[in-house]
């Protein structure tokens, strides 16, 4: 498996918008609701990447397999925190140790760039709770109803934060 920044979406976003639809559809709550346009994927991709805003993929068997992006505080006061957000597999490549190394290395870069706290949230009965518990992540708690499903149900959230230093 490769890890690599994507600095221009042009010649990925049909293949990330095809991921994230897979995903939406499986029903990772993502902010978006299934069935998600193939408009819906490819806006959403063309307005991801800024200054602030990195974004990594895995590669597996020459196809992107996941996502990760890096948000970096824009705030004067907050130059040392920074956002996991959209950590994202393709279900078929699902345990594979594809999102484990996506955050890793979306770690790894928020050190590269003095960023030494990480706050990330998750769907409180998702999956992913088991990885970001595993990989050091402190529950700082649940917020009712945060947002719904792709099937419109309402979930839970929980949030976490890593210390790096």
């Amino acid at each position: 498996m490769e890890i690599k920044e994507i600095k221009d979406i042009q010649n990925d976003r049909e293949e990330l918008s095809r991921l994230f639809q897979e995903v939406v559809a499986q029903g990772a709550s993502m902010n978006y609701l299934h069935p998600m346009s193939d408009e819906t994927a490819i806006r959403y991709w063309d307005g991801v990447l800024s200054a602030h805003v990195h974004l990594y993929v895995a590669i597996l068997d020459g196809q992107i397999a996941g996502t990760v992006q890096l948000h970096l505080s824009d705030k004067e006061n907050g130059q040392h925190r920074a956002e996991i957000a959209k950590l994202m597999t393709h279900p078929a490549v699902r345990r594979k140790g594809v999102a484990k190394s996506l955050l890793q290395h979306a770690e790894q870069a928020a050190i590269r760039k003095n960023r030494w706290l990480l706050m990330l949230d998750t769907e409180k009965d998702g999956p992913a709770n088991v990885l970001y518990q595993a990989e050091g992540y402190k529950l700082i708690g649940e917020i009712p109803e945060y947002s719904q499903d792709p099937f419109g149900e309402y979930k839970n959230v929980n949030v976490y934060y890593k210390l790096l230093k």
